[in-house]
């Protein structure tokens, strides 16, 4: 056994996987990040019991109108389904004995749901990216490097927090890339077919996620065209590529299709459009192509260049890899040119798709939530790509890449510091434009030294709901919830931070494990 643990302690993907369970373990609130993930947990407690998907006294702020009268959410199912086993855990483990009286927030089947979900997705993650980065060439160190740099410095690290649907869409898009380029190199129909499954989740998940299964098909299609195909040797991989991909996205469409005829009786809407007619039928003011009302050049230029949005101030590590790949695409393999390409054109495809949306940054969020899954894939590769090539950029490049990273590990880690409503709530009187993550290192700093008020940080829309303005006004994590809520008893909150600093304590010495074992 001693055997066994110490090879496990000497193996870079074991302790890999250790530092991403317990990092998503000392993030966590206890809360579900946002109402969006809280209405799908909601779906989720539908599937397995007599409750409704949507209770009349959020009607009509949330759900539509649906066959036989009844309301129902507008999301998709997929995350939904990847509640249910938590969910069936947790409203088990909330009817004990020892939890009798309390139903307070943070509530025991959403600590439970949350803390188990969140660790599930981001060891699975680590094991597809690692995966792929691999079959990209990149050496256990790049590899490794890599996804601790996906982990730490992009808003993965907020939404591992956060319970959106961005990390279970980023996990299965990186297992779709992994398993389709595995049949590219050996011809596996199988690893084509779990492929094509992971990336057919995503349509149960968002069905824009559609853009996700195009981007796969891009990725194969371009190795092919960089490793000189051409002509009929690539129209025949094209064709046995469709025989298995066609029939499995058929099926996962065909799925959501029937969920969405079972809630609204129709196969061809989407709840945009019923959601837009409810919208107009409250609002007669509203422009008749509502939801689509954005002008697209706003839309466009809005996630590049907003203070408030700007991928580039949210994901730095973004200029990072199209910087590298712009000075080093001639030293980059077919495989590495393929995904960097596919990765850009995918953050494109989405920035395009959403730009004439009305809330084309996806409101109350870190970023621009629409776009971020696609700016991670290729952030992915920045530091990869770095370290391999270190001796073919200038000393001025590396140094500016550290600073990069350096910056985007701090502006990530200040994304968790408060729940994410609290600059949105000052911007109703700070106004806009607003930069936002010099806002939130303002807030960090005013809330330490208890200056929040003074530094007129503090206003009349943030006490307006009671629940969100004890959840804004202390630090978002589990044992500062509990002990500002203030429902739990004292020795459960002192537990709580035990456990929560032995966690911290967990993941310095895993890394630490780990920087000796890959020697970074």
């Amino acid at each position: 056994m001693s055997s066994r643990f110490s090879r496990w302690l000497a193996d870079p993907l074991v302790l890999l996987c250790l530092a991403a369970g317990l990092l998503a373990f000392v993030v966590q609130s206890g809360e579900l990040g946002t109402a969006d993930t809280m209405h799908r947990l909601q779906t989720t407690h539908w599937l397995w019991t007599s409750e409704p998907q949507v209770f009349p006294s959020e009607y009509p702020e949330f759900g539509l109108q649906g066959r036989g009268g009844r309301l129902y959410g507008w999301y998709g199912i997929g995350q939904s389904l990847l509640m249910l086993p938590a969910d069936l855990v947790g409203t088990w483990i909330a009817h004990w004995n020892i939890f009798f009286g309390y139903g307070d927030d943070p509530a025991v089947r959403s600590i439970v749901v949350s803390y188990s979900t969140s660790i599930l997705v981001n060891v699975l993650t680590v094991l597809a990216g690692f995966r792929l980065l691999r079959q990209l060439r990149f050496s256990v160190r790049e590899s490794v490097l890599g996804l601790l740099a996906l982990l730490f410095c992009t808003t993965h690290l907020h939404y591992t927090q956060n319970m959106m649907e961005n990390n279970y869409i980023m996990l299965l898009t990186l297992a779709g890339f992994s398993f389709q380029y595995e049949w590219l190199r050996t011809g596996s129909q199988r690893a084509l077919l779990l492929g094509c499954g992971a990336l057919g989740l995503n349509l149960l998940t968002r069905l824009t996620a559609g853009l996700d299964l195009m981007a796969s098909g891009v990725f194969i299609l371009l190795v092919l065209w960089f490793e000189g195909v051409r002509g009929r040797g690539l129209w025949q991989r094209f064709v046995a590529y469709c025989k298995v991909a066609a029939p499995v996205y058929g099926l996962f469409f065909a799925v959501d299709r029937l969920y969405q005829f079972y809630r609204f009786g129709s196969f061809t809407n989407t709840y945009v459009s019923l959601f837009a007619k409810e919208q107009r039928l409250q609002d007669p003011t509203l422009p008749a192509n509502f939801p689509w009302s954005t002008p697209f050049l706003q839309g466009f230029l809005g996630p590049l260049f907003k203070p408030e949005k700007s991928i580039l101030l949210f994901d730095p590590l973004l200029v990072l890899t199209i910087l590298l790949l712009v000075l080093l695409w001639k030293r980059l393999s077919p495989e590495v040119r393929a995904f960097g390409v596919t990765s850009l054109l995918l953050m494109f495809g989405y920035i395009s798709f959403y730009a004439r949306y009305t809330y084309w940054a996806g409101d109350f969020a870190w970023g621009d939530r629409y776009v971020s899954t696609s700016v991670e894939l290729a952030a992915l590769l920045a530091v990869p790509l770095l370290l391999r090539h270190r001796e073919n950029v200038s000393a001025w490049i590396w140094r500016g890449g550290m600073v990069l990273i350096a910056a985007s590990l701090i502006i990530q880690l200040a994304s968790l510091a408060f729940w994410l409503p609290l600059e949105i709530y000052q911007m109703e009187t700070l106004g806009h434009p607003t930069f936002v993550i010099a806002l939130r290192f303002k807030n960090i700093a005013a809330f330490a030294l208890g200056k929040m008020q003074a530094w007129g940080l503090n206003n009349e829309s943030m006490t307006q709901d009671a629940w969100d303005y004890v959840h804004i006004t202390t630090w978002n994590f589990l044992p500062f919830l509990l002990r500002r809520v203030g429902a739990a008893p004292g020795w459960v909150v002192e537990t709580a931070f035990g456990i929560w600093f032995a966690g911290i304590g967990g993941l310095l010495l895993t890394l630490e494990r780990l920087r000796h074992v890959v020697e970074w």
